[in-house]
């Protein structure tokens, strides 16, 4: 969008001022692509006692079997210590783990190295995790609905409170492109333009041309849409849907792909059609099928929770597959922003109206106290 100066487009961090960094598991057996698997690990942690518990919960600096800390926040998860913990495994919960790759976890504060309780406090059905991938090739920004674990830069909620309140922009930026379109925007619409119109460098341009406006809201809502994948499915035209050609094998030894016959091999199973630019899809310096592939067949170390996994590949598993192909090859069809702006709304302008700089509250998190959480040992916790 040459129209806009490269260097006064406004940056993320001061368009969504709050951010969080990234959750960090501290041990890879929490979560997996299987739900199942998650509860036959916790119940072996649990049959389990002294030093083989230990060895096998995989302590680090921040946490061990004798580690004392709080519930997660809106969740029921035990607080006392793991070296003498009995009882059923907390019900798995979506997380993505990778860029396109929602998992599951076990949601359990004494299972996770640095679970940023605050994100946990606004984690709900209206909240969009906005996440800044490593740079390279693919989208610089990703968007969930579920927990984000994804080992990447800053996370920013798009709400501070939940019930989707609050929203986490900068205070007078919606009135401030009013002004210009109209009308003012709503946080999804903002939301929306700035997954089409941001940078590799993280900066946003923004717009006061309400045609343009329209058509990057447009776009980014579609963008949206096919990151979160929720609601309706997503399906490509008809003769271009893949499908299973041959079945897949119970153990897959390997992934390749036929550019010639737009075809996926797993193992001698096959899928097609898979269009290329779904093949070629990177995000976060991955190429995302191949990292999706790897992270459901890759051996874990003999004897540890990780080894404990499906015997062979699940059904769910391919459903997942055709539908990631599907929203990888629409995601790159996404059409961009016209290479022209004619109103753009700089840095600038938006100093010369008081909305930067940012007040330091608005890169804090909000109180959030509308639930009571468990501290250690079940006291109650100071917030």
């Amino acid at each position: 969008m040459p129209g806009v100066p490269y260097d006064d487009a406004p940056p993320l961090a001061d368009l969504m001022p709050w951010s969080v960094a990234p959750p960090r598991l501290g041990r890879d057996w929490p979560a997996g692509p299987d739900p199942a698997s998650l509860r036959a690990r916790w119940d072996t942690l649990m049959k389990t006692g002294g030093a083989d518990r230990e060895a096998l919960f995989e302590p680090s600096r921040a946490r061990g079997v004798h580690t004392a800390v709080g519930s997660l926040p809106g969740r029921p998860g035990g607080t006392g210590r793991l070296a003498r913990a009995q009882g059923p495994c907390p019900e798995p919960v979506r997380a993505l783990l990778a860029p396109f790759d929602e998992q599951w976890l076990i949601p359990d504060h004494r299972l996770i190295d640095a679970a940023r309780p605050e994100l946990w406090r606004v984690a709900d059905e209206r909240q969009v995790f906005v996440l800044e991938t490593a740079g390279g090739p693919g989208p610089a920004l990703l968007a969930t609905g579920v927990f984000p674990l994804v080992r990447s830069g800053r996370v920013r909620p798009l709400y501070r409170r939940p019930g989707g309140v609050e929203p986490n922009l900068a205070p007078g930026l919606r009135e401030r492109l009013g002004a210009g379109l109209g009308r003012v925007p709503e946080p999804e619409e903002v939301l929306a333009w700035i997954l089409a119109a941001v940078r590799a460098d993280l900066t946003v341009p923004l717009t006061e041309d309400p045609g343009l406006w329209a058509h990057g809201v447009e776009s980014g809502r579609r963008t949206l849409w096919l990151m979160r994948r929720d609601g309706d499915r997503p399906k490509l035209p008809g003769g271009r849907r893949p499908y299973v050609r041959a079945p897949l094998p119970a153990r897959p030894d390997g992934l390749r792909y036929d550019r010639d016959e737009e075809t996926l091999w797993i193992g001698e199973g096959r899928i097609a059609p898979v269009p290329p630019q779904a093949w070629d899809f990177e995000a976060g310096g991955v190429r995302v099928l191949d990292h999706w592939f790897l992270t459901r067949t890759s051996d874990a170390a003999p004897g540890t929770l990780g080894a404990i996994r499906p015997a062979s590949w699940p059904q769910s598993w391919t459903s997942e597959l055709l539908e990631l192909v599907t929203v990888l090859a629409l995601l790159a069809d996404v059409p961009p922003l016209p290479e022209e702006s004619t109103a753009p709304l700089t840095a600038t302008a938006l100093r010369e109206a008081g909305v930067l700089p940012v007040p330091e509250p608005a890169r804090r998190p909000a109180s959030v106290l509308d639930a009571h959480e468990e501290g250690p040992e079940g006291q109650l916790a100071l917030l």
